[in-house]
Formats: structure tokens, C-alpha cells, sequence
């Protein structure tokens, strides 16, 4: 019975899209996900295909076969929806626009998104343009199944969501105009300075993270060690056990009652070969 219910819990990672997103289904099967994260379009570019009918019923065909729930998607890396440069800015609502729409033709759950940079422009010009260019997708966004998570970020240069108080004021303006939530980053939060390393750790965390913004608004976990220290504002993922924050952090999220049931995606390095090694390691802490 035991075995049942961890086999229930959502554990996956960020699979390939290469030759139709369809693929990342298939190869989340393979590595013996119940969930996966996956491009719908190439992520280094602003242009992203078009979603036809057939890549639809390839998809559909796909989650029947594999049994994924709670797909959710990662938006370009190019897309700055906090951008002070108007060129930059236009482009970046558009691209993300076509990436809600993508997101609706496959009944994706969830968009995940970083929310942006400062660049030149203070975090507070740079929040109330998140806020500005998000409240402009409140009709496309009401048009399909998908909610968009703000994804923890771990403060390097300029970007604004590694605080908090930041990601509040964020779901505080948005909550009525566009269905919001946040996808906590391990490696993220802890490169920002939140202490996960013990269940003690996460026990303060989500209480502040409680506080300040609501468990309410949290949906998924994004699933890493980190190569860089506690503060570090680093963005470096490392194997679970390999970094700085130690494996007794992942067995005490996987048993932590506000944290068990997520939606869980690895981003860790190596690939499918150490995904299918960290999904199995990460059933077996549940119980």
C-alpha cells in the first residue's frame, strides 16, 4: 500500500521537446516520472513554433500512454516581462502571450516563468512592470486551463524574486486579474539566503513563506542542490546530495506535510540517467 501511494506522488524533470513536445512526455516515462517540465517551443529564441492539430493529438495520444499529470511549462529565457527598455519589453509580452497560447492548446497545467530583471531600472520600476505587462494577459489568460507560477529566483545581477516581500507584491496586485501562483527553486531559494539544509530549515522557511506570501499560492517545486553556499546569489544547480545543500534537505521535503503532494521537477545536471537515480531516491524518502 505504501508502495502505491509514493508511486502517486508527482516526481519528474525537465525533458526533452526535441522532434515535438510530445517527446517529453515519452522520455518522462522512461525515466519513471509522473510528472514532467518541458519547453513547448525553443527556449533561445523569440519566435516560437506554432502548435498545429497534429502536434496536439500527438500530445494527447502521449498522456494517455503515459499517465503524466500537471505538465508544466518553462517559458523562454529571453522573455524580461520587468524590462525598462520598451523594444525589449514589447517583444518579451508577446513571446510570452504565444507561450500562454501554446500552453492552452495542450492543456498544460502550469506556466512557469522567472519574473524579471531589473536591468538599468530600480526593483521597484521593474515589479510594477511585471505587474503592468501580466494584468494585459487577463483575457487570453481566462481562455484556458493554465496558471502562471512565479518562479524563485536566486538574486543574481539584476533579476527581481528572490525575496519574498518581492514575490508577494507580485501575487498581491495579479491574484485578481490572472491566475498566479509560485514554483520554489531549491537551489534558488537557498542561493538567496533561505536555509533549507534541515527540516528545521524548511519548517522557518515556509513559515516566512507563509507569512509573507501565502502557502496558498505555492503549486510546485523545482528540485536541485546548489554548486554555490547559502547567500551565494548564484545560480548553479548541482546533483541532490552533490552541492551545498545536502541530501537530509530533499528527505525532509519529501516527508514535509505542505510539501509532500507538489508537483516536483528535477533541473539537475547529467540528464535522464541520474533523474531516473534521483525520482526513485526521492519516492523512497517519502516513506
Amino acid at each position: 500500500m505504501q508502495k502505491k501511494s509514493t508511486q502517486e506522488l508527482l516526481i519528474g524533470a525537465h525533458t526533452s521537446s526535441q522532434g515535438g513536445a510530445f517527446n517529453a512526455l515519452l522520455e518522462g516515462k522512461e525515466i519513471g516520472a509522473t510528472t514532467i517540465q518541458c519547453f513547448t517551443a525553443n527556449q533561445k529564441r523569440w519566435e516560437g513554433k506554432e502548435i498545429s492539430e497534429k502536434d496536439v493529438e500527438l500530445w494527447e495520444e502521449a498522456l494517455i500512454k503515459t499517465g503524466i499529470q500537471k505538465v508544466m511549462s518553462h517559458d523562454s529565457y529571453l522573455i524580461n516581462l520587468g524590462s525598462p527598455n520598451k523594444e525589449g519589453l514589447e517583444k518579451s509580452k508577446a513571446a510570452f502571450k504565444k507561450e500562454l497560447l501554446r500552453c492552452h492548446k495542450l492543456k498544460i497545467s502550469f506556466l512557469n516563468f522567472h519574473p524579471g530583471a531589473a536591468l538599468d531600472s530600480s526593483e521597484e520600476e521593474c515589479l510594477k512592470t511585471i505587474v503592468s505587462a501580466l494584468s494585459e494577459m487577463e483575457t487570453l489568460a481566462a481562455k484556458g486551463p493554465t496558471k502562471l507560477l512565479i518562479e524563485t529566483t536566486a538574486g543574481q545581477g539584476s533579476t527581481v524574486g528572490w525575496k519574498f516581500e518581492q514575490i508577494a507584491y507580485l501575487t498581491d496586485k495579479l491574484h485578481k486579474i490572472v491566475p498566479i501562483g509560485v514554483c520554489i527553486d531549491t537551489c534558488h531559494i537557498f542561493s538567496a539566503g533561505y536555509d533549507i539544509r534541515s527540516r528545521e530549515g524548511w519548517n522557518k522557511t515556509l513559515k516566512e513563506f507563509d507569512k509573507i506570501i501565502g502557502l496558498k499560492y505555492l503549486y510546485a517545486l523545482h528540485v536541485n542542490d546548489s554548486m554555490k553556499p547559502l547567500g551565494s546569489k548564484r545560480d548553479r544547480h548541482a546533483p541532490l546530495g552533490k552541492g551545498e545543500i545536502g541530501i537530509e534537505s530533499f528527505k525532509a521535503m519529501m516527508q514535509h506535510p505542505d510539501l509532500q503532494k507538489l508537483p516536483k521537477y528535477l533541473e539537475t545536471p547529467d540528464g535522464p540517467p541520474l533523474w531516473k537515480k534521483e525520482i526513485e531516491m526521492l519516492r523512497e524518502f517519502a516513506t
